[in-house]
């Protein structure tokens, strides 16, 4: 049941980070960038870095709050689940032709399994806890 609290707690998390990447792409590729690069790669890789600090303080802070999760670590994993990310986005776009904000969304459904994973396995992985015994003076 804890398992089960914890992946829904994931989702809706993710679903935040979803909205932030979201957002933050939308304004990139309509406002700010106009060429294929700067809309499908350069827009993307700003939208992601917003995403990884709103997914990153969830997880810290809501989520894994009595696990330690190192912020270096979930970049890392991070950065692997935007690889997974942009290698379907680019796919997806290719093949379907869908706008930048499509193939993002289908992306994300795939490399979000991906992510999930490895924060609960490697990245906020439960610490053994190391059970003391009390002290007491009269053993001595």
């Amino acid at each position: 049941m804890l398992k089960l609290r914890i992946y829904l707690q994931f989702v809706v998390s993710r679903l935040l980070g979803t909205g932030v990447d979201t957002l933050i792409l939308w304004i990139c590729s309509t406002f700010i960038f106009s060429s294929y690069w700067e809309v499908y790669v350069l827009s993307p890789i700003i939208s992601f870095e917003f995403a990884v600090l709103s997914n990153f303080l969830c997880s810290y802070f809501w989520i894994w709050k009595s696990r330690i999760g190192r912020r270096s670590t979930f970049n890392l994993s991070s950065g692997a689940g935007f690889l997974m990310k942009m290698f379907f986005l680019l796919i997806f776009q290719k093949i379907f032709g869908w706008d930048v904000i499509y193939c993002n969304l289908a992306a994300l459904l795939i490399s979000g399994l991906f992510n999930y994973f490895v924060a609960d396995m490697l990245v906020f992985k439960s610490r053994k806890r190391v059970k003391v015994e009390s002290f007491d003076s009269n053993d001595c």
